[in-house]
């Protein structure tokens, strides 16, 4: 049998959950195993720590960080560890996600995050996802087959809109 690729997620606030669940949805639908923690950079360092830590001995391959205003959990988690992480930056009341953006993405030299959109969780599953493909031929297969449906998709939408603008003549 075969090993499955398996990502961990780790949110700072269980209050990122409603961001991260699209990000669940496409792992789960390319067969990638997933655990979601709640772990606070600022709040449980040491518990931060030990998952990024034990990661690699845990079976994880990339590590997906969702982290809103300071937002250094990605950071922390990429400082203890070799595994890639991305850092996915949640939208914050006060400067609409750009503080935790911002946090994310200006790592020190030597300490890498890949960093999607502000509230972009399911570009994290697809990075994630691509990232694993290196060894994973099969979500290679199925990532290619995404990309197809994705330009069908858009192939109909503008069908649909040529439709309508001939309505309009």
């Amino acid at each position: 049998m075969s090993k499955q690729p398996k990502v961990a997620i780790i949110m700072g606030s269980d209050s990122d959950f409603p961001v991260v669940e699209g990000c669940i949805r496409i792992l789960k639908e390319f067969g990638v195993m997933t655990t979601v923690n709640v772990s606070s950079a600022h709040r449980t360092p040491d518990k931060v720590a030990e998952l990024a830590i034990n990661a690699e001995d845990n079976g994880y391959e990339v590590i997906i960080a969702a982290a809103g205003k300071a937002a250094h959990l990605p950071g922390v988690l990429a400082a203890y560890t070799v595994l890639p992480v991305i850092g996915l930056p949640i939208k914050s009341s006060t400067l609409d996600g750009l503080d935790s953006l911002l946090s994310i993405v200006q790592m020190p030299l030597g300490i890498p995050v890949a960093t999607v959109a502000i509230n972009g969780s399911v570009n994290a599953a697809l990075l994630a996802i691509q990232i694993l493909g290196g060894a994973y031929p099969q979500l290679r297969t199925k990532m290619h087959e995404y990309k197809v449906k994705m330009a069908e998709e858009v192939a109909i939408k503008d069908l649909q809109l040529q439709e309508k603008l001939r309505g309009l003549q």
